[in-house]
């Protein structure tokens, strides 16, 4: 047994390595993967008269972005109800500075609450100490 291992081992390395080569034995015809599909011709396509835009006019299939939104999720505008047409007149518009007023010092807050306090300040946690409070039962 002895005799025969390195001849083995021998042999087994030799036909690896002679699978790396190009000719011998191991050659085979490999596919061309560059002609698996028959590839189209190009093709000039016609011209259609095409007029090229005027400058600083704006396209004509293309609108502002909330009209772009609109047509996306609903189909385009819809018209406002006698209700929401109500509602946004008595509301009225906001002022210009409105969002640098916001974070002031003396924009007036509404408390709402302790418990919406405790909520707010509730820490961060996965959830694993959690519990259920079933009342009457």
């Amino acid at each position: 047994m002895r005799k025969f291992a390195p001849l083995i081992v021998l042999t087994g390395a030799a036909s690896l390595l002679a699978g790396c080569g190009s000719s011998g034995i191991f050659n085979r015809e490999r596919p061309d993967e560059f002609a698996v599909q028959r590839q189209a011709p190009l093709v000039v396509p016609p011209d259609f008269t095409l007029r090229p835009p005027a400058p600083g006019t704006a396209r004509p299939n293309e609108g502002t972005a909330a009209e772009q939104a609109l047509d996306a999720l609903f189909g385009g505008p819809a018209p406002r109800s006698r209700v929401e047409a109500s509602v946004l007149d008595r509301a009225g518009s906001a002022a210009p500075g409105i969002r640098s007023q916001v974070g002031d010092a003396n924009t007036p807050t509404v408390a709402k609450g302790r418990v919406t306090r405790d909520i707010i300040a509730a820490p961060e946690g996965d959830g694993a100490s959690a519990s259920t409070v079933i009342p009457g039962a």
